[in-house]
């Protein structure tokens, strides 16, 4: 077999994500070797590969998926948003400066679509097929031009393309049906059906629709995936815990001890990486959820303050909020904090930041002996370690250099009493450290919590991947799937008027 696809969606988050990773799991069980790629990823959920390059998580993730290490040819084109109308462009995993969205649609992003193209022609010329995702939806009409990440790659490449609808939102068939008329006769070559996806009740109430649709647009509906919750594990963006809800569903058992222990997450301003807390997530008897109210802090066991691609911005948005004055009384009466990366720095005693916001000399919430200073060169890394007497690996992703004047070393950074802080992302993830982590929080908020002693947050996300192979095993037409991947898009697909505007 030697072939690929190009899964699109009709909008931002209609499944393209995990039903690419669904693919990639589908195929390796079928001993195909396999590899995902998205030319261009707009996210604040970022990874680093064991060569130091920063990709898209969901990327690291459907790599996973194909049970292969992540490399920076999957996801050469990263955008990391600083704000309303500007990113920060990561190429090939290094950063490369900032562009305001006028300035990367009006001419870098089209010079970067050769860089894509060739990124993927290596990974074919690797693996026996590639999965590639795409980014909103094809049919931004007023995007085309430059597109590096959906048709624009799938003329390039000469992939056959696979469009996935959410049924959950309503309006499906007018979606498809318009994703289709919205683009040119030579993209619409390309356009070889359709998959339904988050459907809910009796699927053959559905068929008459996926008839009339396969005779308007003369293109084969590749099948309708069943709602499933927790589905969505290492969603770009948002305010998710992308593993939070699936786990805690499929965790049936009770905690192990007497008590829960409740998680609150502060939801700061361009969050970053917030799967981090997916690991604590997983334990039985943790409760997570995320919180802009100080009020929202008082009941909670451990506080955490999540990284931030807007550090400076963070600080002000928790002392507008109230949110600072409450993490202080925390840290006074002894009560749990956690800040990760960004949220470790406005922990400490003062930013100085030329890099980032610009701002200069900011002072921090005084929390942990930490002074930070912004280099223009980012900090990648994967760091493994010891700590609370377990071993533990994360990665690293900042501007902004720690330099540590006191306190108990932690990982990186250090711990005061009950406020701890580190750049480590992930770290949460080895099992042992986790739960000498947690009985450290139980037992300063008082309460009886036993973390239970078998949970495994890697065997958990593999049992979500295959779940996801299993839906496309189960419910997609994998034989018609299969012949696509390995042989194109069908000759002769009919043009569906009136096509993309000149």
């Amino acid at each position: 077999m030697s072939g690929g696809l190009l899964v699109a969606g009709t909008t931002s988050d209609a499944g393209k994500s995990v039903v690419t990773a669904g693919i990639c799991r589908w195929l390796v069980r079928q001993g195909v070797k396999v590899a995902p790629f998205k030319g261009q990823n707009m996210s604040l959920n970022s990874f680093v590969t064991r060569e130091g390059a920063e990709i898209g998580r969901a990327q690291a993730m459907q790599a996973q998926a194909c049970r292969v290490e992540p490399t920076a040819l999957m996801n050469p084109v990263l955008l990391k948003p600083g704000g309303e109308r500007s990113s920060q462009v990561v190429l090939l995993g290094r950063p490369v400066g900032e562009l305001s969205a006028r300035g990367y649609h009006g001419g870098r992003q089209q010079a970067l679509l050769g860089t894509v193209l060739e990124c993927l022609d290596e990974l074919r010329g690797t693996y026996d097929a590639v999965i590639c995702e795409g980014a909103g939806s094809p049919a931004e009409i007023n995007l085309r031009r430059t597109d590096i990440v959906n048709m624009g790659v799938a003329r390039g490449a000469g992939l056959p393309v696979l469009v996935v609808g959410d049924i959950d939102r309503g309006g499906v068939f007018a979606s498809f049906f318009g994703t289709v008329a919205l683009l040119s006769p030579e993209d619409q070559a390309l356009i070889a059906g359709f998959l339904v996806n988050k459907f809910r009740g009796d699927v053959t109430l559905l068929e008459p629709g996926l008839d009339m649709l396969r005779g308007l647009t003369g293109r084969h509906p590749y099948g309708v995936l069943p709602f499933r919750h927790g589905l969505g594990i290492d969603e770009e963006d948002g305010l998710r815990v992308s593993l939070r809800g699936a786990v805690r569903e499929s965790a049936v058992a009770p905690p192990h001890g007497a008590d829960v222990l409740r998680v609150a997450v502060c939801a700061v301003p361009l969050m970053s990486n917030f799967t981090d807390v997916d690991a604590l997530a997983a334990e039985p008897g943790v409760i997570v959820r995320f919180v802009d109210r100080p009020e929202e802090l008082a009941d909670a066991d451990l506080v955490v303050v999540p990284g931030t691609r807007g550090t400076v911005r963070a600080l002000e948005w928790l002392r507008e909020r109230g949110l600072a004055d409450a993490l202080a009384r925390r840290a006074a009466e002894g009560r749990p904090v956690l800040g990760i990366c960004g949220g470790f720095q406005v922990l400490g005693e003062h930013i100085e930041d030329d890099v980032e916001s610009r701002a200069g000399r900011v002072p921090g919430l005084g929390l942990l002996p930490v002074r930070v200073r912004f280099h223009p060169e980012k900090t990648l890394a994967r760091p493994v370690g010891e700590a609370l007497g377990e071993p533990v690996g994360g990665y690293e992703i900042h501007h902004g250099v720690a330099e540590v004047l006191g306190g108990t070393p932690f990982l990186d950074g250090c711990r005061t009493g009950q406020v701890w802080g580190t750049h480590w992302h992930g770290s949460l993830e080895s099992d042992g450290f986790r739960r000498a982590f947690l009985r450290e929080v139980a037992a300063a908020a008082g309460r009886r919590f036993v973390p239970a002693p078998d949970t495994s947050f890697a065997a958990l996300r593999e049992e979500q991947l295959d779940r996801l192979g299993d839906l496309i095993e189960h419910h997609a037409d994998t034989d018609a799937l299969w012949r696509l991947i390995e042989s194109g898009a069908p000759a002769g697909l009919p043009f569906i008027p009136p096509g993309a505007p000149a």
